[in-house]
C-alpha cells in the first residue's frame, strides 16, 4: 500500500505558475510510474504527466511546453511544476503511483487547481 498526499493547489490567474508536490508514505524507488492526472467538472479524468521509475517522462499534448513532472526518490515525492497556466487548465489534479501491469495502482485525495482569466 502507498497513501499519497498532494499538495499545492489554489487559484492563479492565467499565465501564472503552481508547483504541485505528492508526498507517498513509502519509498517510491521501486514504484514502476507516478504522474499526474487531472479531472474537470463533467468530464473524465486524463493523464497530465507521467514519469518512470528511471526517469522517462511523457507528457499531454496540452501541457507540453508548460509543465514538467520530477521525482525525487529521497524524499518520496513528486512534482509538477506548472507554468504559462490558462483556464483550461483548471480541474482538480490527483496524484497516481502504478506498477507497471496496473496491479497496484493508488490515487491521492486530489488537489484543486483553479486559474482565473
Amino acid at each position: 500500500q502507498v497513501q499519497l498526499v498532494e499538495s499545492g493547489g489554489g487559484l492563479v490567474q492565467r499565465g501564472g505558475s503552481l508547483r504541485l508536490s505528492c508526498a507517498a508514505s513509502r519509498s517510491i524507488f521501486g514504484i514502476y510510474a507516478m504522474g499526474w492526472y487531472r479531472q474537470a467538472p463533467g468530464k473524465q479524468r486524463d493523464m497530465v504527466a507521467l514519469i518512470t521509475n528511471i526517469g522517462t517522462t511523457n507528457y499531454a499534448d496540452s501541457v507540453k511546453g508548460r509543465f514538467t513532472i520530477s521525482r525525487d526518490n529521497a524524499t518520496n515525492t513528486v512534482y509538477l511544476q506548472m507554468n504559462s497556466l490558462k483556464p483550461e487548465d483548471t480541474a482538480v489534479y490527483y496524484c497516481n503511483a502504478h506498477s507497471r501491469t496496473w496491479v497496484e495502482n493508488f490515487w491521492g485525495q486530489g488537489t484543486q487547481v483553479t486559474v482565473s482569466s
